[in-house]
């Protein structure tokens, strides 16, 4: 397993990974299947404004889990604080691969001067706030019911690092 930058040739297994979790769970709010195409849309958006996407491939380059960042806020001074996501292939969950993601990610965003990542986390969901706790991320507040998914209202908790 390693750690490299995305391709546009990831989309197809991006859109895979993602889709699980959109049927499947409330960690997204999106409510419907996205397409390769909708995938590389993303993709090259983060790319124009410079902002990190890497994924973690196994033994035959074949995606298995990705983290990227995005713009917190589209306002001039919010440009050093930066948004975090990490999903994982199912079968690889639990095995410290979003630790690895996380690791080479923070390290990237780092480098290129950000201060500040975030991460949003529909509660309740352990495994991520342990994830994001791990990397000195801190909860600082959680918005009540601003999710509805799945016939229920969501929570939202938000953690916070310095880098």
């Amino acid at each position: 397993m390693r750690i490299r930058d995305i391709k546009l040739g990831d989309s197809q297994s991006i859109a895979r990974i993602y889709n699980h979790y959109i049927l499947n769970t409330a960690v997204t709010f999106e409510e419907k299947e996205v397409s390769a195409g909708d995938i590389t849309h993303r993709i090259k958006n983060l790319q124009q404004n410079n902002m990190p996407w890497h994924v973690a491939v196994d033994e035959k380059d074949d995606v298995i889990g990705y983290a990227y960042a995005s713009k917190w806020k589209g306002r001039s001074a919010y440009r050093f604080s930066v948004e975090v996501t990490v999903y994982l292939a199912p079968d690889v969950v639990g095995n410290g691969l979003g630790s690895l993601l996380y690791k080479s990610l923070f390290a990237c965003l780092k480098e290129r001067g950000y201060h500040s990542v975030i991460g949003g986390i529909t509660l309740p969901n352990d495994a991520s706030i342990k994830l994001h706790e791990k990397f000195g991320m801190v909860h600082i507040g959680t918005f009540s019911e601003v999710g509805f998914k799945f016939n229920k209202w969501i929570d939202v908790g938000y953690w916070q690092g310095k880098l």
